[in-house]
Formats: C-alpha cells, structure tokens, sequence
C-alpha cells in the first residue's frame, strides 16, 4: 500500500515568494482581482496548517448535532484561445451522529483536462467511524480508497510489451485500506491528552497493468497534546502501517506558539519512512505564520 501523505505545514513566505509569477500571468490588467486572490489562497493554505494539531477527538466524545449534516463544494474554470483547459473538482464532507456512533465520509473527484485529453482523473475517499464506550474506551472502522483513473494510461510509443507491463506495473490505479480495532485514551486532561488505537485490516493495490495484491495490514496510531501555557502547546501524530510489503511510519511533531493576539506561528517536522524505498526516510521541516494587524 502506498502511503498518502498529509501535507504537514506551509511556509507563507515562499508561498508568497512562488506566487508573484503567477500573479504576473493571470489576465488580470489591474492586477487588483488576481493578488487578492493569492493572498487568500496564502491564508487558507497556513490557516489549514494552524488548525492541524486541532483535534475534535482529543478530549472524548464530541458533542455533534444528532442526525445527518455535511457541506459540499464544487470548483470549475475552463479556458479558450491560446490554451484550452477544464479543471473540475467536487468535495463531500458527510457525518451522521447517533448517541455513541459517529460516522464520517468525506469524498473528493478532480478532474484536469488539457487540449482535451484529460491529465487527472482521481478519486479519494475516507470513511470513518468512532463507537464511543465512554471518555476513554472507544471502537473504530477505518475505509479509504484513492483510485487514478489514468493509470493505465501511458504513451507505448518504441516499447516493448515488456517495457510496457513494466510500465503500468509501476502506476497504482486503486489503493484501498479497510481496518477496525480498540481505542484508549491514555491521558484526558485540558493540559495533556493522548490517545492511542491499534486495528488490523486489508490492504488492496491494483495497477495499471490489472495484476493486484491483497494483504493483511496492521495499523496502529497514537495522538498526543500538551499545552505548556496559554500560549504555547506541542502535538505529535504518529500511524504506523505493517504489511508483507513493507514497514511505514509516519510522524508529526508540531509546535504552536501565539506570541500576541495578533502573532501566531507553527513549527512542524514531518517524518516518513518507507522500508519498501531505496532512500527509506524522508524529512520535511515547516513554519506557518499568522499576523493581523
């Protein structure tokens, strides 16, 4: 199984920095709409890293409205002229609460055409679901599947049938995990919280050339926080993933400090190792920054 990667932090001033030749190219002859619109893609972007460490489970079970609520949004731009491109992308966020069962899908399709000839065709969905006992006991059902609708297809151009099944061997067009286990929470205090859960559940790989691989996968994870003040806390996310395919772990470390009411900053290292690679770990160091004035 391929593991996904959530993006761990943003630095606004590269953002910032990478984003002023965009600006420069987006039709916009005042220049008004087009870095409005940067800025804000630069604030939600560090927004969303800020609000990572923000757990809705950390301190038991979460008080949601009962029955079925959710959003959806959908995005569209299509050009003519000098180039010809459609980019179409469809989020679903569903959740149903029922006394002590919480069940949450959420859905994402995006979908790129250029020239008309498509160049993304991706699915990715999550399902989760959390049966609480009480403050500390619970029980959980993990689902996802991410599907490349354009695995299968590549330029055969001057290869062999070999090079070929090669070729499409190396693309995964679905990866799905489903898994269930236990859940405790260790610590549940407002200052310090952490939870852990371990489950064990299947793993399916289908490629571009339709050879599949199922397996047993053992998941476990744990998730903690500590607030030094009122200023400053710590978290630190880690899943690990165990298969005949390989080991992977994923680690979070992250620190969120507000200096002011106006001057907020995350620091986060984001750790990923895969047994399966020939470079097994790889590292990622952020900084999120916040300032209104």
């Amino acid at each position: 199984m391929t593991n996904t990667l959530r993006l761990a932090s943003v630095s606004a001033l590269a953002l910032l920095l990478g984003g002023t030749a965009a600006f420069a190219q987006t039709g916009s002859l005042t220049g008004t709409r087009a870095i409005n619109d940067q800025i804000e893609d630069i604030e939600d972007d560090v927004q969303d890293d800020m609000e990572l460490s923000n757990d809705n489970l950390r301190f038991g079970n979460p008080e949601y409205r009962p029955g079925l609520s959710g959003s959806a949004s959908l995005g569209y731009s299509g050009t003519d002229g000098n180039n010809e491109d459609q980019n179409l992308t469809i989020g679903a966020r569903l959740r149903h609460a029922q006394g002590q069962f919480i069940q949450n899908l959420g859905v994402v399709l995006d979908y790129q055409e250029t020239d008309s000839d498509a160049t993304k065709e991706d699915v990715f969905a999550v399902y989760d679901g959390n049966y609480f006992f009480d403050d500390r006991f619970y029980a959980f059902v993990l689902g996802r599947i991410q599907s490349n609708g354009l695995a299968d297809d590549i330029d055969e151009t001057g290869l062999t049938d070999e090079e070929i099944d090669t070729a499409l061997g190396g693309n995964v067009k679905n990866d799905a995990y489903i898994g269930v286990g236990p859940g405790y929470r260790v610590i549940n205090t407002p200052d310090m919280a952490w939870r852990v859960q371990a489950g064990v559940g299947l793993s399916y790989l289908e490629f571009g050339n339709e050879e599949s691989e199922t397996e047993v996968g053992y998941l476990a994870s744990s998730r903690f926080f500590w607030k030094f003040n009122e200023n400053v806390f710590m978290t630190n996310d880690t899943d690990i993933l165990k298969s005949d395919t390989a080991l992977r772990v994923n680690n979070d470390l992250g620190v969120n400090v507000k200096m002011t009411d106006a001057f907020s900053t995350r620091v986060s290292y984001l750790t990923d190792y895969n047994e399966a690679r020939d470079i097994r770990t790889d590292n990622k160091l952020g900084v999120s920054l916040v300032y209104g004035f």
